[in-house]
């Protein structure tokens, strides 16, 4: 009975001491945003699911804090296209002055342009002293009645060397969602104008820290080290370079915007300029201009409704996710099947040797003695084989246009789009002296392609003794032949949907969307003037190139050549 009082008197006691400690800390709670949220709890929460940042080897620069970019730019409005300097030495609390996204004021960084690499070289001279800074911006949120937490951490870089848009200064943000008892169900990453969404069970994370995989140059963040290959962008992600844990950089957390939100060193939140070189009309619509701050990122919705901004992108796609994967890993999946079909190859003609010898030409397809099937068919084949390697040189897909008006305004017919052997695919970004630009999500170019399997083909003939054999050879790589002819079609008619797939229907420009599906709904060959917001009046040609056709062509002679060797049903050779 004794030890039962002394029992019962311990947990009373304990009772009152969490009840003093609660009433303590509710007593010196801190909430300097007024958010709702007590800054220490933010503190906790931006340390618990901190980021590990994944970068590409060739990466040049790192999240940094924004005191950097200020203290080497210029404060700059643009006025009718004129450059008007504020100040040469701008501060915190002065940006916090110009809150109006339409008065066009910028942060100009005077040690470089974004046509050359002056910035870059600067940053990297002090990347060590400067260390790495990811900013913390703690949110709570509530959806159709629910109440939810969204941390999302944002990161400055000095500069954007994307492989379709170069600018002064990138902000990127990666968020966790935590439900209404703190449990995280799903994480968005920003990329380029869009991003992507995924279940937290889908993230790849060490414990509460996601892994955060950044693209070389452009900063655009994946789930997966392998993506990037498949968007427009064809951005080059990997983790094979700098690796960034949580200890590893400086985090800190931010308040609101509004001057009684946040401390005075975070006045910088409330500019609504940009950061980096404004620069001309055309600048914008090509991706040149500095980007907005965190508040004003895609007219705000990003930092001011981070739910349904985060809801509204694409979710991760496990079947785009193992494509992504096999692009990546091409290559070497590319190399192994080579080498393994050379030495069947290899082992058959070997075989044959030894049973049968390989026939006094060596190739079934210089068994050609006068006019009949067998020798037309392997004259075919021959043939077929030299218009294939000529087909290379020649565009295989072209879309030209001529805009007559405007900052895109073109000097008469030129190539927006080519598709060939030898470069893959190209665009014409529409810049002065820019020309066309390649597009790099194929790792090999199809040249490499068709000219090994050409290679293969020719290995093949080697010691066959049976025009028939010879013959289903022919077809096959006939059809091989055909293939990305067939391809190319299937591309263009499914455009306007992988470019869907990739981004929100809001992000696609309307004057893109429409020169899209006027060339997707006639793939094969059209001509058409369009008269569009953007770009005026554009006349379009487009179809398939030389190259195409000469690929046609052979696979077609190839094709006549096989069944041609299977009807004759000779013998090459008598061993």
């Amino acid at each position: 009975m004794v030890f039962k009082k002394k029992i019962f008197r311990l947990l009373f006691l304990m009772g009152i001491c969490i009840f003093f400690l609660c009433f303590i800390r509710h007593a010196n709670a801190v909430d300097t945003d007024n958010d709702g949220i007590d800054d220490a709890d933010e503190i906790l929460l931006a340390e618990k699911y901190a980021p590990i940042f994944y970068f590409e080897k060739e990466e040049e620069v790192y999240p940094v804090s924004i005191e950097y970019h200020l203290s080497n730019s210029n404060l700059n409005k643009s006025v009718e296209g004129k450059d008007i300097l504020i100040t040469s030495s701008p501060s915190i609390e002065q940006l916090s002055l110009y809150t109006n996204p339409e008065e066009n004021y910028y942060l100009d960084n005077r040690k470089g342009t974004i046509n050359d690499t002056r910035i870059i070289d600067d940053y990297r001279a002090q990347m060590d002293s400067l260390g790495y800074t990811v900013y913390c911006h703690v949110t709570p949120k509530n959806e159709n009645g629910e109440d939810f937490t969204v941390i999302q951490y944002w990161m400055f870089y000095a500069f954007n060397k994307g492989t379709l848009n170069i600018h002064e200064g990138d902000w990127e943000m990666v968020q966790v969602v935590l439900d209404s008892s703190d449990t995280p169900i799903k994480a968005m990453y920003s990329q380029h104008v869009s991003g992507q969404k995924a279940a937290w069970s889908e993230v790849e994370k060490d414990g509460n820290h996601m892994k955060v995989y950044v693209a070389r140059g452009s900063h655009a963040n994946y789930f997966r080290h392998y993506q990037g290959k498949l968007g427009l962008a064809s951005d080059i992600v990997g983790k094979n370079g700098k690796k960034l844990n949580p200890e590893d950089y400086e985090i800190i957390v931010l308040g609101e915007i509004g001057s009684a939100n946040h401390n005075s060193e975070q006045n910088w939140i409330d500019f609504a300029g940009r950061w980096g070189d404004f620069g001309g009309a055309q600048d914008e619509l090509r991706g040149k201009r500095g980007p907005y701050g965190p508040a004003y990122r895609q007219e705000g919705e990003m930092w001011n409704t981070p739910l349904l901004w985060g809801n509204e992108l694409p979710s991760l796609n496990n079947l785009v996710l193992k494509l992504e994967w096999f692009f990546y890993y091409f290559v070497t999946i590319f190399l192994i099947l080579s080498v393994l079909s050379l030495a069947i190859i290899l082992f058959f003609i070997y075989r044959r040797y030894k049973e049968k010898g390989l026939g006094p030409r060596l190739f079934a397809l210089l068994y050609i003695d006068g006019i009949n099937m067998k020798s037309i068919g392997n004259l075919l084949c021959i043939i077929g084989i030299f218009v294939a390697i000529a087909s290379l040189f020649f565009p295989w897909y072209t879309v030209f246009g001529d805009i007559q008006t405007g900052s895109y305004k073109t000097p008469g017919m030129v190539k927006l789009i080519s598709i060939d052997g030898m470069e893959g695919i190209k665009v014409n970004l529409l810049e002065k002296n820019s020309g066309l630009v390649q597009l790099g999500s194929f790792p090999l170019p199809f040249s490499l392609l068709i000219g090994i399997g050409i290679l293969f083909f020719i290995l093949g003939t080697i010691g066959i003794e049976k025009s028939s054999k010879a013959g289903r050879k022919y077809i096959s790589r006939g059809i091989k032949f055909l293939i990305p002819v067939i391809l190319i079609i299937l591309v263009i008619v499914l455009m306007i949907n992988i470019a869907f797939n990739f981004y929100k229907a809001s992000d696609i420009p309307q004057d893109m969307e429409e020169i899209v599906k006027k060339i997707s709904s006639s793939p094969i060959t059209g001509e058409k003037t369009l008269i569009l917001p953007e770009y005026g009046i554009i006349h379009l040609q487009w179809g398939f190139g030389t190259g195409a056709i000469l690929l046609l062509l052979a696979g077609i002679l190839l094709l006549i050549a096989g069944v041609m060797e299977f009807m004759a049903r000779e013998t090459f050779w008598e061993d």
